[in-house]
This record gives C-alpha cells, structure tokens and sequence, in this order.
C-alpha cells in the first residue's frame, strides 16, 4: 500500500512539475514556484514513509485540487506574438459553389529563417474539385510525421490544408509541450509550392504523397469540414495537443462525421504509420500494395528539382497513378 501511494503521489507531482514548467508567468515567480512545488512533493513522500500518510495525502490533495483550478482556468487565445509562419490562420466565405479563401499562405523560402512573406486570398469553385491527396512528411523515423491534405481542382490550381502548431516567435516545437497548453491550434491553407516545398527543400524532410479515393461529394464535405474548421479556431480558439488535437485527429474526426465510422487504430497516435491505416480501410489505390505505392509516392526528389517551378504541383506527381472518380468508394 505504501508503494502503492507513492506512485499515487508521485504521478500528479511530476504532471504539476511540467504544467507549472511550461504555464507559470514570469522567470523568477516560475522558478520560485517550481522550487515550492518540488520541496512541498518530497516532503509529501517523506511523510508518507513516516508513518503520516493521511495528513500528507489530505495536504498533497489540497494542493492538487488548488493546481487544477489554476490549470482550467488557463484558456487559449489568438492575441499572441505568433511566429511568422503561423502567425494568420485561414478563414473562408462559402457562396453557393464558390469558396474564397483568406489568409492562403504562400511564402517564398530560402532558409528557415529566410523568407518573403505572402498571405492571399483565392477563389476555389468546388464543383471543379478532382483530387485529394494525403501527403506525410518525415523528419526523425517512421513513427511520426506530419500530415498535409491537399485538393486539386480542374482548372489546374492545388491548394493544401495543414493542421499547424501556432507558436509564438522564438519557439521551437515541444512534443512534450503539446500536452501543457503551450501551443495554440492552427489550421493554414497553403500553396503546395510553399508548405510543401520548405519541407522537403527547406527543412530536407523526406516526403510522400498518397492520392486519396473519394467520390466527388465526399471531397467537397472534406474540404468545406476544412474551412469550417478554420473559421471555427478565427472565433474560439484551441490549444494544440500532441495526442487529442493534432493534424491527424482533426481530420479523422471531419471523416467520421463524412463516412459515418471509422475504425480507430493506433497508427492515428503514431502518424507515420497513417498510411498503413488509410490503405486498410479502402482509401488508397487498391491496384497496389502499400510498399509500391510508398515508392511511387515518394516526392522528395522531385520536389528539389522542381524547386521554385510554377510547375511544381505537376512535377511532384509525375510517375504516381491517377485514381478513377468512378472506381471510388
């Protein structure tokens, strides 16, 4: 039992440890706080190998409930010093089959910290959509990776959706961060040649694109959940988390609510795996196995010799078969 309540105690001591790191205004107040909560956590625990378990547990429970009053109190808001790349979110204006978008990001890169910004405005008509296609991007193994959807339209022009962490200037992104209301949530609209192309060009990521099969009304439903979704984060804005509200989760939930059940998996907490689980339940090319339409779909080399070409949406899908309208599901 005493084992047993020292896990209980240490547990919540090394969440309000983290959650007073990344939440608690100010340098000196954070480090006087963090000093308090450290020694009043092991005086707790010396207490309970004392023999004073009920006196320690009442005292760490008052603490604990006083933190979470704190914590839930903590919202999100877009008033904040953003970070250059996320610091607008798309909104858009939808009138009868004509979608304009604000806000459609569309930076021209030369380093990570080199860039001419734009942010623009586009008109889509969504009886003209023809293509969705998925593309994962990977830094660091298979296991993770960030997820793009991106929808082609008949009059050539591409535009992609990318559920972002909103940082503020300076920040780099924390993983461990995204569980503590460090980040907000948002969702950006991009030309393919900027969120794209500093991924694979920029930042060397290594990037693979999976066409999508979708009937035409499905494609629609998606992209609309999109811009619903973005305007949604212009009125009430979310804080990112790493697990419950990330670019996979947000997405899985507009599917659902389109296709009415979806099956869940762990490849929607591991992300790089996403591909695995899309080709599972119908919604890759089923002409061929993952692995081949892994090679076909890998862009990144054709995405560094295209580089600043007004071609580039065509470039990086030479070589990936199309899928028929007809044959989706």
């Amino acid at each position: 039992m005493l084992l047993l309540a020292t896990v209980l105690v240490a547990m919540p001591a090394a969440w309000g440890l983290l959650a007073l790191w990344y939440k608690a205004p100010g340098r000196r107040l954070k480090a006087a706080v963090l000093t308090l909560w450290v020694v009043f956590s092991l005086s707790v625990l010396i207490a309970l190998w004392l023999g004073h378990a009920d006196l320690a547990l009442l005292g760490f429970g008052l603490a604990c409930g006083a933190l979470l009053i704190w914590w839930r109190r903590i919202l999100p808001s877009n008033d904040r010093m953003w970070a250059d790349d996320v610091a607008q979110i798309t909104s858009g204006t939808i009138e009868g089959n004509r979608v304009t978008l604000r806000n459609v990001r569309n930076f021209d890169w030369r380093s990570n910290d080199d860039y001419t910004q734009r942010w623009e405005t586009r008109v889509y008509n969504i009886d003209q959509l023809k293509s969705v296609d998925m593309i994962m991007s990977y830094w660091d193994g298979w296991a993770i990776a960030h997820m793009l959807i991106s929808f082609g339209f008949d009059d050539g022009q591409y535009v992609a959706f990318s559920v972002e962490v909103r940082r503020q200037k300076n920040q780099v992104y924390s993983e461990i961060g995204g569980f503590f209301k460090r980040d907000g949530l948002s969702i950006i609209a991009a030309d393919e040649r900027d969120v794209i192309r500093v991924r694979t060009n920029i930042r060397r990521e290594d990037d693979y694109l999976y066409r999508i099969r979708m009937p035409q009304p499905a494609m629609r439903s998606l992209f609309l959940g999109y811009v619903e979704q973005a305007d949604a984060l212009v009125e009430t804005p979310r804080f990112y988390n790493t697990i419950t509200v990330n670019c996979t989760t947000l997405v899985y939930q507009m599917m659902k609510r389109i296709v009415g059940y979806l099956p869940w998996s762990y490849r929607l907490l591991f992300t790089g795996y996403l591909p695995a689980y899309v080709y599972r339940v119908g919604g890759l090319d089923q002409r061929y196995d993952l692995e081949k339409l892994r090679a076909l779909g890998r862009i990144t080399d054709r995405a560094r010799q295209s580089d600043r070409s007004a071609a580039f949406s065509e470039d990086i899908r030479r070589g990936i078969p199309a899928i028929d309208a007809a044959n989706s599901p």
